[in-house]
């Protein structure tokens, strides 16, 4: 998934005005997510097929980012990373479709008590329920509303053309391409906001390119070459490209690109066997610990504050989201729960840093990884205490294990991840919250098993994302 994050100043009218200081004003921020692009899948890392003009300027016009790793190799867990800077098994979000455990803090509740107007566009997965994407209610515990969102336009999961959505809790069919439709949404949200003396924090999460796959027929021109399926995984990518010129223009058009921060990254890995290479050559696809499962494509674009044509080897993650915005606004610690995963990206904004002093974390179904600067340990089973050393600068692709060569940094690597992991085990119990664990964990069910849901069967079994799951209420 791709995820862009802008901050845009509410109290600038005019496109060159520039102010002397991220002081000065409390920015604007929107967070925008695709889902499952790999790091490959970008006209800037020269995929043989696919054009991405939009993405492509943004990289041109800011940071590019060849290492920026999503939170997890599958969605829901590093979703759970960006709204609130710690690794995923923290906040009870294990794997795909979990929901996000209430007693966490979340980036759009922070900027809520700090005076931001908030709202959603799109994905959500954070509710604990899996299969395709449907509306959210309104009374659910885990809805967008229920973390942080004023105004939500959400769907449970992935989405495609003329979808049901959820508009505050009200569901309604929207006409369209999906991706064109949160952008145009959330667009006319900032218009409509933007006057109101009010700085505004909006999350776009698109449902592309994630199966099903339906795109237009016009973006999937010059892949007639491939498989059907393929032709419409790549012209969702093809789409949500075109969408991200949609926003940044709409952002001009209102007075307020130049200091507008925009930050794109997916949300994991590419997909294997997917027509041309998704992931440009790295080892793993989504739902691996390799680099292919977890090195996604980022660009923070800032005019105000960031030169162009920068490009940067830093190791990033999507855990240093929220201090990173926590860090501009000047929020207070305690509106994380703590500890803390990521770190603030802040200071690179001024200048290229050749080190990270605090590794990457990551933990997912008995898997895990570390990575120091360089070196990558990956954790093929944490029980059995299955290890594999790389060092990613000399081999990119991981294909030569150091583990039994450089003992001593392999060492000191399982040592840290261990004390971590430990760590990761406390949270979990709920030992980092006030008076611990007060509510149980959702954890995640099939829609189709959800008596709320019952009522809308009949009516949504002739629809194409439903008609697998819904099959005997459709030969009714």
């Amino acid at each position: 998934m791709l995820f862009v994050l802008a901050a845009i100043s509410g109290h600038i009218s005019a496109q060159n005005e520039k102010p002397d200081s991220l002081s000065e004003s409390k920015p604007n921020i929107i967070l925008i997510m695709a889902d499952d692009q790999g790091w490959g899948q970008t006209g800037y890392y020269d995929h043989p097929i696919l054009k991405t003009p939009n993405l492509n300027d943004m990289a041109n016009n800011g940071l590019q980012f060849n290492r920026f790793y999503a939170g997890a190799p599958v969605c829901s867990p590093t979703r759970a990373s960006v709204l609130t800077g710690r690794s995923n098994d923290r906040s009870a979000v294990y794997t795909h479709g979990y929901a996000l455990r209430r007693q966490e803090k979340t980036i759009a509740q922070a900027l809520k008590n700090a005076g931001y107007k908030t709202a959603h566009f799109g994905k959500w997965h954070l509710n604990g329920l899996q299969g395709p994407g449907v509306p959210i209610f309104k009374s659910d515990k885990c809805s967008p509303g229920a973390f942080g969102f004023d105004y939500w336009l959400s769907t449970s999961n992935y989405f495609d053309i003329n979808p049901i959505m959820s508009r505050n809790g009200n569901f309604e069919e929207i006409q369209g391409e999906s991706s064109a439709i949160i952008v145009n949404e959330a667009l006319q949200f900032m218009e409509r906001e933007k006057n109101n003396d009010q700085p505004l924090f909006v999350v776009i999460w698109y449902g592309s390119p994630h199966g099903p796959w339906k795109a237009e027929e016009r973006a999937k021109k010059g892949f007639e070459d491939l498989k059907a399926t393929h032709q419409e995984h790549y012209g969702e990518l093809v789409a949500m490209d075109e969408s991200v010129g949609s926003l940044r223009k709409g952002l001009r058009n209102m007075g307020i690109g130049h200091n507008t921060l925009v930050w794109f990254n997916s949300d994991n890995g590419g997909l294997k066997a997917f027509g041309p290479e998704t992931v440009n050559g790295l080892k793993g696809y989504k739902g691996e610990m390799y680099e292919g499962g977890l090195r996604v494509p980022a660009i923070i674009e800032w005019p105000a504050m960031i030169k162009k044509g920068q490009i940067t080897d830093f190791p990033a993650v999507t855990m240093d989201i929220f201090p990173t915005v926590a860090d501009i606004i000047g929020l207070p610690n305690s509106s994380m729960v703590h500890p803390i995963d990521g770190t603030s990206l802040k200071p690179l904004f001024q200048k290229d840093i050749k080190s990270r002093t605090k590794p990457i974390p990551f933990r997912m179904r008995a898997e895990g990884a570390w990575i120091d600067n360089h070196y990558k340990l990956v954790i093929k089973d944490i029980d059995k205490s299955s290890y594999e050393l790389y060092h990613l600068k000399t081999d990119p692709d991981e294909s030569d294990n150091l583990i039994d060569r450089e003992t001593e940094i392999a060492h000191n690597m399982i040592k840290a991840f261990s004390e971590w992991h430990s760590s990761v085990e406390s949270s979990v119990k709920g030992n980092d919250y006030a008076g611990g664990l007060s509510q149980p964990d959702i954890g995640r069910i099939l829609w189709t098993k959800s008596p709320e849901y019952l009522p809308y069967f009949k009516a949504w079994s002739k629809r194409p994302e439903y008609k697998k799951k819904l099959k005997k209420f459709n030969q009714e």
